[in-house]
């Protein structure tokens, strides 16, 4: 099989969307196919291009069997609404000459576009027109819908084209996939057929990501011993996050349980205002995001998992890093609404919270931290949960699977000889 791969995001980046993009490609490649990708320089989450990738134009590579075509970028320091769509304009434009050259010269048998970004998803149905293969469009993100519900964007009229927007370009893909039943639905009242949508999840490696003893060197370097009770936070650091909300339960448990410590892992163009309001606290600590082998360590050195979220931002994405603390065996404390998509994901697992509430958030912290068997008990659905649901293995053999059954010129093939343990 062939397959081309547009997205704006991609490895050396190691959170989010650039994670999964890379690591469907490269199994892919494992399991016998042969995979292009067109896609950016890396910027994520920082906002910003390493010295290496610093080109005005194209720039080539080959990763792990992938091959990988880097188009420019209009990247701002500090991302606004305005300024976001500024920096995916951008990728729309730079991506036309490269897409169109693979699906000629390369011929693809399925067009894999991921959005975000949205904008440049037209240019890959209509390559994938171009050269007879299947459209395929997995939405990571409800970005016009984030966009307005998180006030990034306000205009009435604009919201009104945009969508308008959005549902032509959902219509041209033959087939349309995302990763949560909430956002299904979104789809489905989007008009998408519901022949036409599947739901492919982010996934886990539970090989690699699994339950570890908590005393690891991570936690040997923050100083903290065991009795200490960690509680971390692992991800991007934006505003979205509403990481200000752990700062402020942080101040509330100091008091009643001073052995509770936040570690804050990660980078973003919100870091600094959050290690600002954390100044002399001793029970708040920052990392830099860690590379991806030390990430079994980090999830390992949590006795408690947060994930903070603002009400706008329910059901408009499954937060990819809830995979990895449900591998964990770790439980986890989450801002959600009863009944949203996160909050469905999450319940037995851990323990909900309203968002915005950082009194809550103190108060559930602090049952769990007081309750070794509850945090045992949750963790151990966490875990079963992630090798039911978020498996990586199982999800790329349905991703494979989907590919075969909707492409035009694929033949049916069985699973190419290639060690599971590699996938």
């Amino acid at each position: 099989m062939r397959v081309l791969i547009c997205g704006i995001n991609y490895a050396p980046d190691l959170i989010g969307v650039p994670k999964y993009n890379t690591e469907l490609a490269e199994s892919l490649v494992l399991r016998g196919h042969e995979v292009r990708v067109v896609t950016a320089p890396p910027y994520y989450p920082d906002w910003t291009v390493p010295e290496a990738y610093r080109r005005m134009w194209y720039a080539g590579e080959t990763l792990n069997g992938v091959r990988l075509t880097r188009a420019p970028i209009y990247v701002p320091g500090r991302p606004s609404g305005g300024k976001r769509l500024l920096h995916h304009a951008s990728f729309a434009v730079t991506s036309i000459a490269p897409v169109v050259w693979h699906a000629l010269r390369f011929a693809p048998d399925v067009v894999f576009a991921v959005a975000p970004s949205l904008l440049s998803a037209p240019l890959a149905a209509a390559a994938a027109r171009l050269c007879g293969a299947t459209s395929w469009l997995h939405v990571q993100d409800l970005e016009v819908d984030a966009a307005f519900e998180l006030g990034l964007l306000r205009n009435a009229g604009a919201r009104r084209a945009m969508l308008a927007a959005e549902r032509t370009i959902l219509r041209r893909f033959d087939r349309v996939s995302t990763i949560s039943p909430p956002m299904m639905r979104r789809l489905r009242e989007k008009g998408v057929a519901a022949e036409r949508l599947r739901e492919i999840r982010n996934w886990v490696d539970t090989a690699a990501i699994d339950r570890r003893d908590r005393m690891t060197a991570i936690r040997a370097r923050l100083g903290l011993g065991e009795r200490d009770i960690v509680v971390l936070y692992s991800g991007a650091m934006s505003r979205k996050q509403g990481l200000d909300l752990v700062i402020e339960a942080a101040a509330r448990t100091a008091s009643a349980q001073p052995r509770v410590h936040y570690v804050l892992c990660g980078n973003g163009p919100h870091r600094a205002e959050l290690e600002a309001l954390a100044a002399g606290r001793p029970d708040v600590h920052f990392l830099d995001l860690q590379p991806a082998a030390r990430l079994p360590e980090l999830l390992a050195t949590a006795d408690i998992h947060v994930m903070p979220q603002r009400a706008e931002a329910a059901d408009l994405v499954l937060p990819s890093k809830l995979s990895g603390m449900f591998a964990s065996a770790r439980p986890i404390v989450v801002m959600a609404a009863p009944g949203t998509g996160v909050a469905q994901e999450t319940e037995g697992a851990g323990l909900l919270v309203p968002p915005g509430e950082a009194d809550g958030l103190a108060d559930a912290i602090l049952r769990l931290a007081a309750d070794p068997a509850l945090r045992r008990q949750l963790g151990t659905e966490a875990r079963l949960r992630a090798e039911r649901l978020w498996d990586r293995l199982a999800i790329i053999r349905k991703i494979e699977r989907e590919f075969v059954a909707s492409g035009r010129r694929i033949p049916i093939a069985g699973d190419a000889p290639v060690p599971e343990k590699n996938l």
